[in-house]
């Protein structure tokens, strides 16, 4: 058969049996790699160069989308999660390390067991560019990512289970400055508007921002009825007793604004004038990115209201405190002349943000690929990033700058998810291809061991993390969930969180915790195999 047609069949196989959902429990592009391992053990082929291309594409994609938040994360309130990220990792690495030698498995295997175990598909990469046996490699992870997936699943609903008595006591008393300034960020699904009718004498004759509940919560004020007329909120609206406001936000943080404003109504919701009076734009001004809604002031000096924000693949409900970064998509709502001059403030021009350059897309990637082939000696020892490493790291910088020099660091969000899933699939299929010949006789001479390590190598860390959260940093239940689901990369797990709470806590303790995760685990898994080796 052609080689074209057999990659292309095993993705598009891959893909669809990825879809295939459990109770919310589904393998997603990396049941590509299932599919590929069986293909290649009947004896099917595709031409070399495939997955490293593959590869180099997505961890390059992966750097740029964690740019942003990487750095951002570590010198600020989202530093406690990111130790908890960094803890579970290194618990994975060490517990990996004594398997290894507990079980004698091969230094190959042990590091493809790490990458199932912990989800990590960046890992994988890493692993197998640099080693020796790759298709070893791939049997490990196979083996031991659904492990790691129901592993991650099912902690987090016993813990949910065990704990829920005191999560909402701990919901109402805890602080939402303690968490990162991207934090307020929620589940599309979990985002809805009500309707609030005044009642309360102390916030008679004073503004939004004078009200220490919008400053504290990711829920906005939209709109306010006049004469019958549902109307954006003009910039300089005070309260009065009997005013209808509309909120935004989770249903959790509209209750505790509806506590302090009056009360909630069950009125049906409201016919507003959208087409006119909301508008889409994307943040590319350095006059507005980097800074806080607090300081931009937009509702004043526009009169306009930011209910939304839309930041890679996750929309949220903002509040005073989040900092609006470069490429962010902005809901505003406000009066048709008031939405031309925030359009033109945030330096919206859709041709360019929708505009994919591909010159800087591969000049990033070829500095990647030198990066990774610079080596490090220290004494006899030599190490290098190699092909997933450097366009990580590259990736990284570009993100978290958006540019160097004439290469730019932002791209699409479309062109992300189809540059990264693209990527991850050739590297996928080809992985799997290269290793099926071996995957039988691996399964018969280890498979029992490969299990009970694939278990540990899941279990230890995700205990080591939340126990360390929960008891010694003294995080909530949700805070704690959420880092340790983003110190496994699993995105599963942060599912099962954000549906069992209103709280956007899971998630904005996951988004601290992932990108230190994800670039440690992808730098240390080389590394491991080495010193296992």
């Amino acid at each position: 058969m052609n080689p074209i047609l057999v990659l292309l069949c095993v993705i598009a196989l891959g893909l669809l049996i990825g879809r295939v959902s459990f109770r919310g429990i589904s393998l997603g592009t990396s049941a590509i790699l299932f599919v590929a391992l069986l293909a290649g053990h009947f004896g099917w082929s595709i031409p070399t160069g495939f997955g490293t291309l593959g590869l180099a594409l997505f961890v390059y994609c992966v750097g740029i989308s964690a740019g942003p938040t990487f750095f951002r994360g570590l010198a600020s309130h989202g530093r406690a999660m990111a130790i908890t990220g960094s803890v579970i990792v290194l618990t994975g690495v060490a517990v990996t390390w004594v398997c290894a030698r507990l079980l004698d498995l091969p230094a190959e295997l042990a590091g493809g067991l790490m990458a199932g175990a912990m989800t990590s598909t960046p890992a994988l990469g890493a692993i197998t560019q640099s080693s020796d046996d790759p298709a070893a490699v791939a049997v490990g992870f196979g083996v031991a990512y659904p492990i790691g997936i129901i592993a991650v699943v099912l902690f987090v609903q016993i813990a949910i289970k065990l704990f829920a008595k005191t999560s909402d006591d701990e919901l109402d008393s805890s602080s939402d400055s303690s968490e990162p300034s991207t934090a307020e960020i929620a589940e599309s699904s979990s985002i809805g508007r009500r309707v609030v009718r005044i009642a309360n004498p102390v916030v008679a004759g004073k503004r939004p921002s004078d009200i220490a509940a919008f400053a504290d919560s990711p829920c906005q004020m939209s709109r306010v009825q006049r004469e019958g007329r549902w109307r954006p909120t003009p910039p300089n609206y005070k309260f009065e007793i009997g005013d209808e406001v509309m909120l935004v936000g989770g249903s959790l943080e509209i209750r505790r604004v509806s506590e302090t404003l009056g009360e909630l109504q069950d009125t049906a919701d409201p016919v507003v004038d959208a087409d006119r009076e909301r508008r889409y734009v994307v943040v590319t001004s350095p006059e507005i990115y980097g800074r806080t809604l607090k300081e931009l002031r937009l509702r004043s000096k526009y009169g306009v209201t930011i209910v939304r924000v839309q930041r890679h693949d996750v929309e949220f409900v903002p509040s005073s405190r989040t900092r609006i970064e470069f490429g962010d998509g902005l809901v505003a709502v406000g009066e048709p002349d008031a939405l031309a001059k925030i359009a033109t403030a945030v330096g919206h021009r859709p041709r360019t943000v929708n505009e994919t350059d591909l010159l800087s897309l591969v000049a990033g990637i070829v500095l990647g690929i030198f990066v990774g082939n610079l080596s490090l000696r220290i004494g006899e020892f030599s190490m290098s990033l190699g092909i997933a490493g450097g366009p990580l790291m590259v990736g990284l910088i570009l993100g978290h700058f958006r540019r160097l020099g004439p290469i730019r660091g932002s791209y699409p969000p479309a062109a992300m998810l189809l540059m990264t899933e693209g990527g991850l699939a050739l590297f996928l299929a080809d992985a799997g291809l290269n290793a099926g010949a071996n995957v039988v006789e691996v399964l018969m001479e280890r498979g029992v061991m490969l299990c009970v390590a694939a278990a540990a190598i899941a279990i230890i860390p995700l205990l080591v993390g939340f126990a360390g959260s929960r008891y010694f940093g003294g995080r909530t239940l949700w805070q704690s969930l959420g880092a340790t689901c983003g110190g496994m990369t699993s995105t599963p797990g942060l599912a099962v969180l954000t549906g069992a709470t209103d709280s956007s806590q899971p998630a904005t303790s996951y988004v601290a915790a992932y990108p230190v995760a994800l670039v440690l685990i992808t730098v240390a898994a080389p590394w491991l195999v080495d010193l296992i080796g």
